[in-house]
């Protein structure tokens, strides 16, 4: 629900009545991950969606179904063999989808849209596995670790969903947690659904050049939060680079020693230039982020890579490197080399293997590395 909090707060601001679906869990080759939502309202309009268009119909005529009869409720969808027209995933994956009418008298729900909306970071924990009478009910909870609402019951839950939804908040994770109802760790009792809203992830990209450009593009695209900073302010222009969110002037190193990063972050050094590059990659790959890559030809490389030890670098770091920078498509042009750079990153991210699919025996979907996996039964 919350990766549509700027289209639901609208409709919430509207007036308008709707409901929404969201994936909960998945199982083998699942279209899309938990967290991913589709809102209908009453009038019939759609956004967002929960399986790329396998199940969409079905989902759809779910929600017109809650908003009639008022309460939540869970279904499950897979792949029939015994009936090719039964709706289900073409993929052979499974996914649960719970589809719940929105009500604004629900605090937690309204104050999760209302900050996810506005870029605050907030988890909310709801319960898509358990008594009818826990199904549905959620949870806020904040960074410092205050929450709203509640499930009621022993005195312990809260306080369990609480924790376990400010550790996947902290990560910037979406996923499920299973608990026994006295708020022991032991799964069996109650499913919930912890979804993160945070801010978007921060690419830097280092160096203005027209490469940079493209990055810039490839970034804004991905949903990256896209810096540029270089230290040649005739470079380093909004003209140049209308769609960056920010452009610094300033020596990469000492921007990058004073701004903020975290393990979502990914740093792109384009300079290949020894005075720029050396300096801030001996900062960058000794900081706790998700990617690190640096232009330049392979003997570029091998002289930064010289360079790199020379300054005190240790194996163990420069391996974290990644150079030179990108998956191997032949590219030639800004925005080609854009796309390679963006390919890695999505590799780097997901566990990909950056080869073709086509003969391929490895999974296309990756169940389980960022989100939960399907209970036993709904």
């Amino acid at each position: 629900m919350l990766d549509l909090a700027g289209q639901l707060r609208a409709w919430v601001e509207e007036g308008r009545e709707f409901a929404v679906a969201t994936v909960v869990a998945v199982g083998g080759s699942a279209p899309r991950p938990p967290g991913a939502a589709m809102a209908v309202d009453s009038e019939g309009t759609v956004i967002g969606s929960v399986s790329g268009g396998c199940v969409e119909g079905a989902v759809y005529d779910l929600c017109l179904q809650a908003l009639q009869d008022g309460g939540p409720l869970v279904e499950r969808f897979g792949y029939s063999d015994e009936d090719a027209f039964a709706v289900g995933l073409t993929c052979g994956g499974t996914i649960d989808v719970m589809v719940t009418p929105y009500d604004a008298s629900q605090a937690p729900q309204a104050a999760a849209l209302s900050a996810a909306a506005q870029g605050e970071p907030v988890a909310l924990a709801r319960v898509v596995r358990g008594p009818d009478d826990l199904l549905g009910r959620a949870v806020l909870v904040r960074p410092d670790g205050s929450h709203e609402g509640g499930l009621g019951g022993h005195p312990e839950l809260d306080r369990t969903v609480t924790d376990q939804a400010r550790a996947l908040l902290d990560a910037g994770r979406t996923r499920t947690v299973e608990l026994s109802e006295d708020g022991s760790h032991c799964p069996g009792g109650l499913t919930l659904l912890v979804e993160s809203a945070v801010p978007a992830p921060r690419m830097i990209v280092f160096g203005a050049i027209d490469f940079a450009a493209a990055l810039v593009r490839a970034g804004k695209f991905l949903g990256y939060h896209v810096t540029v900073c270089d230290a040649r302010p005739v470079f380093a222009t909004r003209a140049r680079f209308p769609e960056a969110d920010d452009i610094v002037v300033d020596w990469p190193h000492r921007y990058l020693r004073g701004t903020e990063t975290d393990r979502r972050t990914v740093l792109c050094v384009l300079t290949h230039d020894a005075k720029f590059d050396v300096p801030l990659l001996t900062e960058a790959l000794r900081l706790p982020v998700a990617y690190v890559g640096a232009m330049g030809s392979r003997r570029t490389h091998e002289d930064r890579g010289r360079r790199l030890r020379e300054a005190g670098v240790s194996e163990r770091e420069l391996a974290r490197l990644r150079s030179p920078i990108g998956l191997d498509l032949g590219a030639r042009t800004p925005e080609e080399t854009a796309v390679s750079i963006a390919a890695e990153i999505i590799a780097a991210r997901h566990g990909g293997t950056g080869h073709p699919l086509t003969g391929s025996a490895t999974p296309i979907h990756r169940a389980g590395r960022e989100a939960g996996q399907l209970p036993q039964a709904v």
